[in-house]
């Protein structure tokens, strides 16, 4: 069995690929603190984006956007409330995304889910 981990990077490097295409600025990768990880932060126009990023090759367990629980919300409201003042960056309106990466290479669908969830 291959590594979760591996995937999550090879995952991660697909979606900071597709992001980077549409124009948007990547300012971290990985972020995490005690409270846990957020994927990908990000800038696009006004917005400062904290991106969870979600993989599957098949729907046999549904969509990867599925993936991303209330309990999963609930963990990436708290850490980008942590980073936000950590950079004292209460002054900048948040979007919550999911990028969702479905099937295998070559034929990834990939789908950016802006606004996917609020605080």
């Amino acid at each position: 069995m291959i590594n979760k981990r591996l995937i999550g990077d090879w995952g991660e490097d697909i979606a900071l690929e597709f992001l980077k295409k549409q124009g948007v600025k990547i300012i971290e990768k990985n972020f995490s603190c005690k409270i846990g990880e957020i994927d990908i932060i990000a800038e696009e126009d006004d917005y400062l984006l904290f991106i969870e990023v979600k993989y599957r090759s098949d729907l046999s367990y549904g969509y990867p956007r599925e993936a991303v629980t209330y309990y999963k919300q609930r963990t990436i409201s708290k850490v980008a409330l942590w980073y936000l003042k950590k950079y004292n960056l209460w002054h900048r309106s948040c979007r919550f995304d999911v990028l969702e990466i479905l099937g295998k290479a070559p034929d990834l669908k990939i789908t950016l889910i802006r606004n996917a969830f609020t605080v």
